[in-house]
């Protein structure tokens, strides 16, 4: 693999990466799938928006239970190992939704239960995916492999929610069937990819080497900074929880128009990861990742008023892809300043800010549109990400006027 061209698609010369990549765009396709799926089939039994910020909520506690163990698991048994086992139990339980709606024995409970089951599975498996990305490809490659991987999620992205809104006409059973059998897939790719250098230190299990990667967070300013800017602007602008309420209610559409919506900030965020893969951000990065959250925010807002499916979608995109210009700053960032041997505690930290911001992000959407009414709550947030990324732009002055990424 020497000689091996540090260019935006040098990445798909290193045969273990493009397996990596293309499991991880199955995985990615099931969970947007699995996300129509979720969603409607919980507004469809309640016809409540509370419920829907419930689904947020089952997926984020077992992340929050299992921060500290994930990662030091992700640091000490192959990372390879971890994700079959995820993708295998996430394609169990994948079957026995399925196998639940066929016969009509399916309930709120049971399907709260299967988006835990999953959420579990998924708090192991994301640590490992991040923190395995530089070790299948040379370092000059990493910020490309990086936004190469972000955009195999995007790309699942679009197509997920489509399809899964077009499979879910013919029951959700068929949904979750499909999602079973592309986690298999992504198992299978799992058994072609080779390191390009293994993990450096596997300690023994200790109080110390547990709460480190909290520890080495607290103390890279920058780092810090990052994650919990991700933190706070997307837990309050996490609308897309809602959009069940909103194609159902205020676009009066059906399951292919919320597989549409879903799509939407993919397509934004495909289309621009695939432009920082070619053009990386060499300069001004902690601008660029300030100047992103205040676009999403004001996608935000925008989204609240739309009454056109069109128009939504419009700018469903633009928040798709301020939001991944801020992710691919980020992730780089994490990456590249902590040591390989304690990238799975500091990713699995990474992925708690992730986790809370997001399924904890859907619950406090849920819960806002439940008292104020769907139109404040997405409102609020929007404002509340602009206020946010001017707070922290005054907070960590240093991130502030971070220039490369190194």
């Amino acid at each position: 693999m020497a000689g091996v061209e540090p260019s935006a698609r040098g990445v798909f010369r290193v045969p273990s990466y493009t397996f990596f990549w293309l499991a991880r765009v199955f995985s990615a396709l099931s969970y947007q799938m699995l996300g129509v799926a979720f969603g409607w089939q919980i507004y469809a039994l309640t016809h409540s928006t509370f419920a829907l910020g419930m689904v947020g909520l089952a997926q984020f506690l077992p992340l929050l239970l299992l921060i500290l163990i994930v990662g030091h698991v992700a640091d000490r048994v192959d990372r390879r190992r971890i994700l079959a086992v995820c993708r295998a139990l996430e394609a169990l339980t994948s079957a026995a939704l399925a196998a639940a709606s066929l016969t009509n024995h399916i309930r709120p409970a049971g399907i709260f239960l299967g988006v835990a089951v999953i959420g579990a599975a998924r708090a192991f498996e994301n640590p490992s995916t991040q923190a395995m990305v530089p070790n299948l490809v040379s370092e000059d490659l990493v910020p490309q492999a990086i936004a190469w991987s972000s955009s195999a999620n995007q790309t699942a992205s679009i197509i997920g929610p489509a399809l899964g809104g077009l499979l879910y006409v013919a029951g959700p059973e068929v949904v979750y069937a499909a999602a079973s059998l592309l986690f298999v897939s992504a198992t299978a790719l799992l058994l072609g990819v080779r390191l390009w250098r293994p993990v450096a230190v596997r300690n023994f299990a200790s109080a110390t080497s547990i709460f480190s990667g909290i520890h080495y967070i607290r103390d890279h300013k920058n780092i810090l900074g990052a994650i919990s800017l991700d933190l706070f602007a997307v837990l309050l602008g996490g609308a897309t929880a809602l959009l069940p309420a909103y194609a159902h209610d205020i676009l009066h559409t059906g399951p292919w128009g919320l597989g549409l919506l879903r799509l939407s900030p993919a397509l934004g965020a495909l289309a621009t990861s695939v432009i920082v893969a070619h053009h990386p951000i060499r300069k001004h990065a902690g601008m660029r990742m300030f100047f992103a959250v205040i676009v999403f925010g004001l996608a935000t807002v925008g989204f609240a008023f739309s009454r056109s499916v069109w128009l939504s979608m419009a700018i469903l995109a633009v928040m798709g892809g301020a939001d991944v210009v801020s992710v691919v700053i980020r992730s780089t960032l994490v990456q590249l300043e902590t040591p390989d041997e304690m990238r799975g505690r500091v990713s699995a930290v990474n992925t708690l800010f992730i986790g809370t911001s997001n399924q904890l992000g859907e619950f406090e959407s849920g819960v806002t549109a439940s008292w104020f009414g769907l139109i404040p709550a997405t409102v609020f947030g929007g404002v509340g990400s602009i206020v946010v990324a001017l707070v922290w732009m005054q907070l960590f002055p240093g991130l502030r006027k971070l220039d490369r990424l190194s």
